[in-house]
């Protein structure tokens, strides 16, 4: 969580300093929901995540390195360079990629889903969204088929509260997304999103039952962006939500509390500063590989075009 909270600080950073080209939408405050559900994974289980998913990618085992120089645009990226912060993929993971269309990789996951079950048993495919893409019809196409066919797709909704500016409750008649599951004849666990603890056991429980044969999960954590949309909500949405508010969430900041718990557990706090010298130390690695890489040649535009 720390390394993830460290990357998108310093992706920010890069940003604000007219680094990287296009749209960056970060996951301050979601490294609890990212970290929780990834973590029971496999290396040869699957993964999709939306475009706020450079935490994802970091939580499957995507290396710094390449994944930096691919937030700038540079050769050295795992997309040498083509992918950027909308488009990331990185295949050496089983992420075939972070999606800008709201709910367009529900149905690849459904896809990747019906492949594991043929062609890979015991493999599983993990879809994050956000509550945005709760609200689409590809979002119900998708569960449908995934519990008609007893698929081994995780579904995570990341309820973030808001899509861009509306909140949730001015667009789900719905009081969760976890409870539309029972219109598909699937479990629906709403989680604590802010707790990584809760969320771990919460994807656990799904990835065993997915691998059992069992079907998809419904899981929809319950978290908060600390920063706004993207760029272009640089107030970090007070337009649309209160300082109250987001001081009442940064209260339950993932990464604090669970510092706390290691702390109660017997973790020192030579141990835990140890390890986030060490994430910060790779993040500034990261950084300076990706500045120090070059850009790609201008026939690279023409390679790799399907």
């Amino acid at each position: 969580m720390y390394r993830i909270r460290a990357f998108e600080d310093a992706l920010l950073g890069l940003q604000q300093a007219n680094k990287v080209q296009g749209l960056v939408q970060l996951c301050q405050g979601q490294e609890a929901s990212v970290v929780g559900s990834v973590y029971p994974l496999r290396q040869t289980d699957w993964m999709l995540a939306t475009y706020r998913g450079h935490g994802h990618a970091i939580a499957k085992g995507t290396s710094l390195r390449p994944l930096m120089a691919e937030m700038l645009g540079k050769v050295t990226g795992c997309c040498k360079g083509k992918g950027g912060p909308m488009h990331l993929t990185d295949m050496t993971v089983r992420n075939p990629g972070i999606h800008p269309v709201v709910g367009a990789h529900l149905p690849i996951a459904v896809g990747i889903g019906m492949s594991c079950s043929r062609l890979e048993p015991g493999s599983v495919c993990l879809v994050d969204f956000g509550d945005g893409a709760a609200q689409c019809g590809v979002f119900h196409e998708s569960l449908n088929l995934a519990s008609l066919w007893k698929l081994p797709v995780i579904f995570v909704c990341e309820n973030n509260q808001y899509a861009v500016s509306i909140p949730f409750h001015e667009a789900s008649a719905t009081r969760t997304v976890a409870e539309r599951a029972a219109a598909y004849a699937m479990p629906g666990v709403f989680v604590d999103g802010m707790d990584v603890i809760a969320v771990l056991n919460a994807s656990q429980d799904a990835v065993e039952r997915a691998r059992r044969g069992e079907g998809p999960t419904l899981i929809e954590c319950s978290t908060y962006r600390f920063v706004g949309h993207s760029q272009h909500d640089p107030d970090n949405g007070l337009k649309y939500r209160t300082a109250e508010e987001m001081e009442s969430w940064r209260q339950r900041d993932p990464i604090v509390t669970f510092r706390a718990v290691l702390v109660e557990c017997g973790v020192t706090d030579e141990a835990i500063q140890e390890q986030e010298s060490s994430g910060r130390a790779d993040v500034e690695d990261a950084v300076q590989f990706a500045l120090d890489s070059p850009c790609p040649e201008l026939e690279e535009a023409y390679r790799d075009v399907y």
